[in-house]
């Protein structure tokens, strides 16, 4: 049994590229309600992933010492399901798979402490100039529109494949074939369009063991 896992909104209670804009020094009001409005048009499949991505980095203006502040304060907003069953994650880590559109930068220093293997974690890179984010990685697959898909499919994983996240980039590897089951995580938000494309609604991880 393979687990892929999202990490915005499901591993963690937060949207981190969000997080990172109201935690870094030039936090502007304004910017950060258009970066959420965007974020949740993009996990709503209102507007395609790589638009969502390309305008949320343009209105984001931080370094890596926001970076760095805003580890702090993610360290305090992991899932509570997730924190409840840190020995499952560590017992199964050869079988999980962290695959996020969010950033390396904000994921790995989180997900490494429940012994998720670095090489089972894949995401977005910042660009940097000196200490200043400037854009991303735009060869990662991860930065365009089914990018999620890409990843799921060159890993070409044995046995059943089971889908676990919050978004419609998480619902488009079931759509296209790689995944035998998308269960949509709304232990921390619940997107109503995405609702009738799930095989099953969980209301936190420990539901998962009922249902396997």
């Amino acid at each position: 049994m393979n687990y892929v896992i999202d990490y915005d909104s499901t591993f963690i209670q937060v949207e981190s590229l969000d997080e990172l804009s109201k935690n870094s020094k030039s936090y502007n009001p304004k910017n950060q309600k258009e970066i959420e409005k965007i974020t949740n048009m993009g996990m709503d499949g209102k507007i395609s992933f790589s638009e969502s991505l390309e305008r949320r980095i343009k209105l984001i203006n931080s370094t890596r010492e926001d970076i760095k502040c805003t580890l702090e304060v993610l360290q305090n907003r992991i899932t509570e399901s997730f924190l409840r069953n840190e020995n499952f994650l560590k017992k199964n880590s050869e079988n999980i798979f962290i695959v996020s559109s969010g950033f390396h930068e904000l994921i790995d220093p989180i997900v490494l402490r429940f012994g998720i293997k670095k090489e089972h974690i894949y995401a977005n890179n910042f660009l940097f100039k000196d200490k200043n984010i400037v854009g991303f990685d735009r060869n990662n697959p991860l930065s365009r529109s089914k990018g999620k898909v890409e990843i799921i499919k060159n890993l070409n994983l044995e046995g059943k494949v089971l889908v676990i996240g919050d978004g419609y980039t998480d619902y488009e590897i079931k759509k296209e074939g790689y995944a035998d089951s998308f269960f949509l995580f709304t232990e921390n938000i619940k997107r109503d369009s995405i609702v009738k494309s799930a095989d099953y609604l969980l209301k936190s991880l420990d539901q998962l063991f009922k249902i396997i």
